[in-house]
């Protein structure tokens, strides 16, 4: 099913609903590797299934489940352009909590238009997985492309 929702911009976005995205925001991303259950974060911030997810699309124009992997992919890409040494795709990516690496690749490369591979050959890696954040180097998912 598709979605053509957008992120709204406007005054009718709800304080409160932002708040709650914001806080959803912070655990998720505190336990990126850990699978979190809707209930529990509809739980975090009192909000029913339904309005939690509507308030995603409505600050993000996804879901939360598909913000968070989208901000995973962020950080692997981040990952992967300031790895150093000995770095691997395959242990970047599974230390980010993407462990089917052929789907990984694949929406990878639809996000940022090269492989993961080709990524860490270009920057040259040659020792640690470190790096400065890149702001410029955000994926876009669509409420229709498959996660």
């Amino acid at each position: 099913m598709k979605s053509s929702r957008r992120p709204r911009t406007g005054a009718r976005l709800s304080a409160a609903r932002l708040t709650a995205v914001k806080v959803v925001e912070s655990h998720l991303l505190a336990l990126q590797e850990t699978p979190i259950p809707m209930l529990e974060l509809c739980r975090l911030v009192g909000l029913s299934e339904r309005t939690l997810r509507n308030a995603f699309y409505e600050v993000h124009g996804v879901s939360p489940k598909r913000w968070l992997k989208a901000e995973r992919l962020r950080a692997v890409h981040t990952a992967l352009s300031a790895a150093t040494g000995a770095a691997t795709v395959t242990g970047v990516a599974t230390g980010f909590g993407f462990y089917e690496l052929g789907r990984f690749a694949g929406i990878y490369k639809a996000a940022f238009g090269e492989a993961p591979s080709a990524t860490l050959r270009a920057r040259g890696a040659t020792d640690h997985i470190t790096g400065p954040s890149d702001e410029r180097a955000r994926p876009c998912f669509h409420a229709a492309q498959p996660l």
